[in-house]
């Protein structure tokens, strides 16, 4: 891991903070360790793409507590000398999948409240009075 210093958007500088931080700076680094969990990857992604939105300030509709699980979870994924090394060839990662999964049940509800806001955020808006997309047609 880097020691590059974090660079906060927000005045208030918390533990949690520096974590979520930690997260979206290393998101590639955590991409590249997702595809070796195969069954959780796209959980994990999702997991990813809800702390990159929420410390971008897009997805605020979100408990911190999840947030700070989530991002603790990628963290610990990230990390090549947890408890079992992902060095080692076939149970390396057993003990990251076994994060992902307890986040996942922890954090479910969560995340299908995540799903459901990205999903309303791509359907093209409509306007109550005439129900269509709010296009403007100049005759």
């Amino acid at each position: 891991m880097s020691d590059s210093p974090i660079t906060m958007s927000t005045p208030s500088e918390t533990k949690h903070d520096i974590e979520i931080a930690k997260v979206t700076q290393r998101a590639q680094d955590i991409e590249g360790k997702l595809p070796k969990l195969k069954k959780f990857v796209e959980q994990a992604q999702l997991i990813l793409a809800m702390v990159k939105d929420y410390w971008a300030g897009r997805y605020r509709e979100v408990p911190y507590w999840a947030i700070s699980a989530g991002a603790l979870a990628l963290l610990y994924v990230l990390n090549p000398a947890d408890i079992l090394p992902d060095v080692i060839i076939g149970v390396g990662y057993l003990d990251d999948a076994t994060v992902i999964a307890f986040c996942l049940k922890l954090i479910d509800t969560e995340l299908v409240r995540y799903v459901e806001w990205q999903a309303a955020q791509s359907a093209p808006q409509t306007t109550p009075a005439t129900g269509q997309d709010g296009k403007v047609i100049d005759v």
